[in-house]
């Protein structure tokens, strides 16, 4: 097997796992191609349920675990986490020697990641660049991840246009959609009495599906915000039901879980999970709204027919379904969005994020693209220039 063939995935947590799983079991199957898979960030934490195993439980072995998560909760501990990232990954690749780095998203594991590949001159291939996400970190992470890749595959035509108007070469820039969403496609879903039987949670009359993360660059503490949203569940009664998943490692997502824990345990109608893995896409089908400021709530849950309360500033600037309602992080303003999810028919919501074949065009974008090696010079591309003042 050439060397130029070899493709390192990337994945820190159980969202870009989800993402990625069609495009790994595409790779692995490819007779020109050689999968590696680098497991990092949450994957390996026990707190977050070590993920890393349902990785190898899919059937993808583990070629590299790169430990860069500490247990604090401010940002300095995120700082230090891309920097020992960085270490990790520095040695990881070093050893695995791939021919191409391929990554998705915005997560500083990623960006640790990318900057070793970056002094080892290994190409990278970037999944949905060009996204804005305004009330988080995440948006400086994706544009900087960005400008050290080489192939930029990203998700709409919106974001092919921002890649493009941060130099990148258009020729480099392919517009594939969403990988989850072929997941989404070829995932069965559990009917209401089998998910209930699952989760071992007895569903209500109506239901919620809530994930909530740090809002990373609001001015407002995300604590004060969820317990906005949690007041605002409050209104609802008991006879709606709530099924949590899991902050995820961002600055001050600890706090948010604990918080969340304290508030399961008092409340009979409600249940966390620190990840629903092959039960999401069924829970999202069977709830009436998912609510938070995940960016699942935009690119996935449209597609289930199923309406998301968006909450804050978080997904500020990605492009919306006609099945999402912004509000911002008042309980007031969260409970009037959730009862017009209530009635709200999402069945024909049409999703901005593709079709459900974004591996096969990356698969072609992958094939196409010639020597991995010589992916490493490239230029900058410039818009048109207006002189004068």
């Amino acid at each position: 097997m050439n060397d130029v063939r070899r493709i390192c995935v990337v994945t820190g947590s159980r969202a870009d796992y989800g993402l990625l799983r069609p495009l790994l079991a595409a790779i692995r199957d490819a007779p020109d191609m050689q999968l590696q898979v680098v497991a990092t960030g949450m994957h390996l934490a026990a707190e977050f349920g070590c993920t890393v195993q349902a990785i190898e439980a899919d059937g993808f072995p583990i070629d590299a675990r790169v430990d860069s998560l500490l247990a604090g909760d401010g940002p300095a501990a995120v700082a230090k986490s891309v920097g020992l990232g960085i270490i990790g990954f520095a040695d990881a690749l070093q050893r695995l020697a791939p021919g191409l780095l391929l990554v998705l998203g915005d997560r500083f594991e990623i960006l640790a990641a990318v900057q070793a590949a970056l002094f080892a001159r290994i190409p990278v291939a970037h999944i949905a660049g060009g996204d804005l996400t305004e009330g988080a970190v995440d948006d400086a992470i994706r544009h900087s991840i960005t400008k050290m890749s080489h192939l930029h595959l990203v998700t709409h035509a919106e974001a092919r246009a921002r890649v493009i108007q941060l130099g990148e070469a258009p020729q480099r820039v392919f517009l594939v959609g969403s990988p989850g969403l072929d997941n989404l496609r070829q995932t069965p879903l559990l009917d209401r009495e089998a998910l209930a039987a699952a989760l071992g949670f007895r569903l209500r009359p109506r239901n919620l599906l809530v994930t909530f993360h740090p809002p990373t660059l609001d001015s407002r503490p995300p604590a004060e915000q969820l317990e906005e949203l949690l007041a605002a569940l409050d209104a609802l009664g008991d006879e709606v039901g709530v099924i949590f998943t899991q902050a995820n490692a961002d600055a001050g997502g600890r706090g948010l879980q604990a918080r969340i824990e304290a508030y399961v345990a008092g409340h009979g109608n409600s249940v966390l999970f620190g990840t629903l893995g092959e039960l999401y896409y069924s829970a999202v089908a069977a709830v009436d709204a998912v609510v938070g400021n995940s960016s699942s709530g935009l690119y996935e849950v449209p597609s289930l027919g199923t309406a998301t309360v968006n909450i804050g500033d978080r997904q500020k600037g990605r492009p919306r379904a006609d099945s999402v309602i912004d509000c911002p992080a008042e309980r007031e303003a969260i409970l009037a969005a959730i009862r017009q999810a209530f009635s709200l028919d999402c069945r024909n919501a049409v999703n901005p994020y593709g079709d459900g074949h974004a591996v096969e065009r990356i698969m072609e974008v992958l094939r196409g693209c010639g020597d991995f090696a010589a992916l490493t010079q490239k230029r900058f591309h410039d818009l048109e220039v207006h002189h004068g003042i």
